[in-house]
């Protein structure tokens, strides 16, 4: 970068702050990057403005066991100063009072930090955005903690009563077991502000044939929370699921990925909606669907060597996972279907082509168009329709 563009990147883009992290420390931020604390080091540069996840694990002396990620979320203003300092007691980030940051803030704006900051790598920028494009800063400030720290620390007690996969079971086995795991009614920290799913809907008063009818397709259900609970905003929905995601693969919270479990399970559950009333919705799911498999099949050495292997194990691609079963059943729906949006109908085929290529799904279709294959005169193919548009709920 060009020593003028160089210098308006720093003055222009958000600083973090770190002050007194030990070395050795994991600290990340966003998509691939991560790095191990030196000795000089004090903080990130040149951070674009807008939404950031930021991620750390505390280590051992010799730098060679780490503790289970803790993560935040901040929304970065242009030319903002956000300041963390080091809690060795508790080994985490704290925020520092206002007069601290402001302090901090003036010293960092002359630059006399400048050289102990580490800069922000842009060149991974692009991805990052298609994975929270949809989190905004009411998003975090919603669904977050208090304290805003994220941590499958605190999440054992809290999940004890949940169903769990085999995934789901050996990392809470790994966190009971690990010596950095600390003690639910010791920790004052809590778990995230999530939505509430129904995982089957019970209704009084209404007949048998019916209530299964509204359990195969959950389309009332998704129309209801999307009044109830998100404003009737679909892309509050999907900053959600986006929040839920980057918590679970970047913070290894437990909690996150039974959430965007649920919220995935629900919104491919629904047979009407994609067709019917919520095209476009069901079109930027896919489409954050596709991003998200994208990237959570990109496995990073530097944070798997920090003892993430439990979250990013492979058990659930597996092909009879829950995943494989929701994404088969979606793809026959669009099979099948009379009518498809052109949109919806290209990002399931890069859905499915991508789970075919890169995990060796099969998925038995009969038809398609541009890989769901039909005969030329299948009476039963679907119609392509482009929709300029939003259909009406």
């Amino acid at each position: 970068m060009e020593p003028e563009k160089a210098l308006e990147a720093v003055k222009s883009g958000a600083i973090l702050l770190l002050l007194d992290v030990p070395q050795y420390t994991l600290i990340g931020i966003d998509t691939q990057q991560a790095f191990y604390v030196g000795p000089a080091f004090q903080g990130i540069k040149m951070i674009p403005p807008g939404v950031h996840f930021v991620f750390y694990s505390s280590s051992t002396r010799d730098g060679k066991e780490f503790s289970p990620i803790i993560g935040f979320f901040m929304d970065a203003g242009r030319s903002q100063v956000v300041v963390r300092r080091w809690n060795p007691q508790e080994e985490c980030l704290l925020k520092v009072s206002e007069e601290e940051e402001e302090r901090f803030s003036r010293a960092v704006r002359n630059l006399e930090f400048d050289k102990h900051l580490g800069p922000y790598d842009r060149s991974h920028y692009a991805d990052w955005k298609r994975l929270s494009n949809y989190v905004t800063k009411s998003t975090i400030e919603r669904l977050e903690p208090i304290g805003g720290e994220i941590t499958v620390t605190c999440e054992s007690g809290m999940l004890k009563n949940t169903r769990k996969n085999a995934m789901e079971r050996a990392l809470d086995e790994h966190l009971r077991n690990s010596k950095f795991s600390t003690p639910g009614e010791k920790s004052q920290r809590r778990g995230c502000y999530y939505t509430p799913i129904p995982h089957i809907v019970k209704r009084k008063g209404i007949e048998s044939g019916q209530l299964t009818s509204l359990n195969l397709d959950k389309t009332e259900l998704l129309e209801t929370l999307l009044v109830k609970d998100y404003g009737g905003s679909e892309d509050s929905l999907l900053g959600e699921l986006q929040f839920a995601f980057i918590a679970f693969l970047m913070g290894q919270s437990l909690e996150a990925f039974i959430q965007w479990k649920s919220l995935v399970s629900l919104l491919f559950g629904c047979t009407k909606a994609p067709f019917r009333t919520r095209s476009q919705l069901f079109t930027k799911f896919i489409k954050v669907i596709y991003y998200q498999l994208t990237y959570g099949l990109q496995k990073d050495s530097r944070i798997v060597e920090a003892g993430a292997s439990a979250v990013l194990d492979d058990s659930w691609f597996s092909s009879d996972s829950f995943l494989h079963h929701l994404c088969k059943d979606f793809f026959s729906l669009v099979q099948d279907a009379s009518v498809v949006d052109g949109d919806l109908l290209s990002w399931t085929r890069k859905l499915q082509e991508l789970l075919e290529n890169r995990l060796g799904w099969e998925f038995q279709q009969k038809s398609g168009v541009d890989g769901i294959y039909f005969e030329e005169d299948d009476e039963y193919a679907p119609v392509v329709e482009m929709l300029d548009e939003p259909s009406e709920s």
